[in-house]
């Protein structure tokens, strides 16, 4: 199929998802608004707990109500073209139909219905995306689970109860039937004294019947989420491409992370590695490889996110990156902030305007500080273990912040032999490491900052740069990324005089944002090294994403997430 042909059958299937989506949202929302309709309230009484017709409490009415909810939360995996949000959907008109048809409500519900059932018959070639292979299991499992644990709770309630609070003596069988029933919002034939307990008992069999639906159908519709990994052939084609064009992309090299997937295109000449989060597949930095061959490699992960039902995203790509995203695949782009590169060429610390990180420098020296600058293939393995131990002892914990760039790994020389380690010492012992990965042949990018937390003195991280950046002509380096700068130009343009009142707003939100996440702090110590500001962006598919991606990005950069109990329930 010709590249044109490609795109235009991607339009197709977009447009006929937003139909499906659409058609589902109201067809969920009218059988809603079925189930309160005025002729219903005139067949019926009002029901004493929520002051709604009693018509709600009823099985049928229950069901039509369940399953109008059920399509309009259905309507996002249909917009990834889930199968199983397909035959969900299917079941669910199919029980709106039967519900409306038998209960006697309103006809306009029941003919939407009827055609969106047409409709996703007809469509259901269109809904391919592969479903979590575990997820079924786990979904079923936590369904039973959660019914189990209400119906024991309500049955507690009913038959451990004073005697004073229920109407006569139900049998067993009764308070049993009563409690199952109350898992549906439906009421059973017990009945009490006191309204404050009745409604107590129906709110908890209902919370247990509500939880257990909602996150059964989390489970059953998410996207998998499989271990990321890379095999030796694909960290071979990655460095074979870095070999060619690794110059092109400071972040290229941090696809090497081993908790990445790659997809490569069908020419091997180009490349993307991600990691799926969430449901996101976060990429970071531009394409791998030729920039010619970049289509093909973006399009196989287009078409990968399509078939599993991801969100595409990509973190931090170049200007030049996100103008062929939104190319090839009709993605949108964000600014995200900026990248702070140094030219060792023009780097000084002479200057007025490198007055404070000259005295930084000459005071940590006085201290008796010294400093190192190696390729790690030159370091000797007993050393680099004990730095090893130094960065695991100072971290303190197996929690690392960093992913688009960050490597995850330190003074791993079979792996890295041309990274370059600088250490700071004190009287022999380490104190402070920087580790940079190459940026093709005549760069490097900044991958580890850390210090030992007993170190006090100041400008510790100051010395290690500005010797970093002193011993690169000795290394062959020409150029240093140094920290990623968030909403960089934000707070430059809130610090401007005659700046907006929404410009000055935004700054300040950042600068509060920045006691938390170092956004002001980064940007700050960067500029002390006058670097050159290259801007970065965030590429993404529609607006409604960006929630899902931010919170995928904060797990992925080690900033928050979900809990580990909860990751080890997703990768049974």
């Amino acid at each position: 199929m010709a590249e044109g042909e490609v795109r235009s059958e991607r339009r197709r299937r977009a447009r006929i998802a937003v139909v499906v989506v659409w058609s589902a949202r109201i067809v969920g929302l009218l059988s809603i608004f079925s189930v309160f309709a005025p002729a219903a309230r005139r067949r019926l009484e009002p029901m004493a707990w929520f002051g709604l017709p009693v018509e709600a409490s009823l099985v049928g009415t229950v069901i039509l109500a369940t399953a109008g909810v059920g399509l309009m939360l259905l309507a996002t995996g249909l917009r990834r073209r889930k199968r199983r949000a397909w035959q969900l959907a299917v079941l669910m008109c199919v029980v709106i139909i039967a519900s409306h048809a038998l209960g006697r409500h309103p006809i306009p519900p029941l003919c939407v219905a009827v055609v969106l059932l047409i409709g996703l018959l007809l469509t259901r070639r269109e809904f391919d995306a592969v479903p979590d292979s575990v997820g079924r299991f786990v979904a079923v499992r936590l369904v039973v689970q959660l019914l189990a644990a209400g119906f024991v709770i309500v049955s507690a309630m009913l038959f451990f109860v004073r005697p004073s609070f229920l109407v006569g003596r139900p049998s067993p069988g009764e308070k049993f039937a009563h409690a199952a029933l109350s898992l549906i919002g439906v009421e059973g034939s017990v009945e009490f004294r006191l309204d404050w307990y009745d409604d107590l008992t129906a709110a908890v069999g209902l919370s247990f019947g509500i939880g257990a639906l909602l996150l059964g159908g989390y489970f059953l519709l998410r996207s998998a989420e499989p271990r990321p990994q890379l095999s030796a052939e694909d960290v071979a084609g990655i460095r074979a491409l870095l070999d060619r064009h690794g110059a092109a992309d400071s972040l290229g090299y941090f696809a090497l992370r081993r908790d990445k997937s790659v997809v490569f295109s069908s020419s091997g000449k180009a490349a993307v590695a991600y990691r799926v989060v969430t449901g996101v597949a976060l990429a970071s930095g531009d394409p791998l490889g030729d920039v010619e061959a970049w289509p093909g490699a973006i399009e196989a992960f287009v078409g990968r996110c399509r078939r599993f039902g991801w969100v595409p995203a990509v973190l931090g790509c170049s200007e030049t990156g996100a103008r062929v995203w939104a190319r090839e695949a009709g993605l949108d782009a964000l600014e995200l902030g900026d990248e702070a590169v140094v030219d060792v060429a023009t780097f000084s610390l002479q200057g007025r305007a490198m007055r404070t990180v000259r005295q930084a420098v000459s005071r940590i020296k006085r201290a008796g500080y010294e400093t190192t600058a190696r390729r790690l293939h030159d370091i000797p393995e007993t050393e680099l273990a004990t730095l090893r131990a130094c960065v695991a002892r100072w971290r303190g914990g197996p929690d690392e912040r960093g992913f688009s760039m960050a490597l995850s790994r330190a003074a791993d020389a079979a792996a890295d032999p041309e990274a370059v380690l600088v250490v700071a010492a004190l009287e022999d012992t380490p104190k402070g490491i920087l580790q940079f990965v190459p940026w093709g042949t005549e760069g490097l990018s900044l991958d580890l900052m850390i210090r030992d937390p007993a170190v006090t003195e100041n400008g510790l991280n100051e010395l290690l740069i500005t010797d970093l950046l002193a011993a690169c002509r000795g290394l062959g380096v020409a150029q240093v990324s140094l920290n990623f700068a968030v909403f960089r130009s934000a707070l430059e343009r809130g610090e401007r005089i005659g700046a907006g009142p929404v410009a000055r707003l935004w700054a300040r939100l950042l600068r509060i944002a920045s006691r938390w996440w170092q956004i002001e702090t980064l940007y700050r110590f960067n500029a002390r090294f006058a670097p050159a500001w290259v801007p970065r962006f965030l590429v993404f598919d529609a607006v409604r994403d960006l929630p899902r991606i931010a919170v995928a990005a904060f797990e992925a950069e080690g900033y928050g997430g979900r809990p580990p109990a909860l990751l080890r329930l997703l990768r049974k």
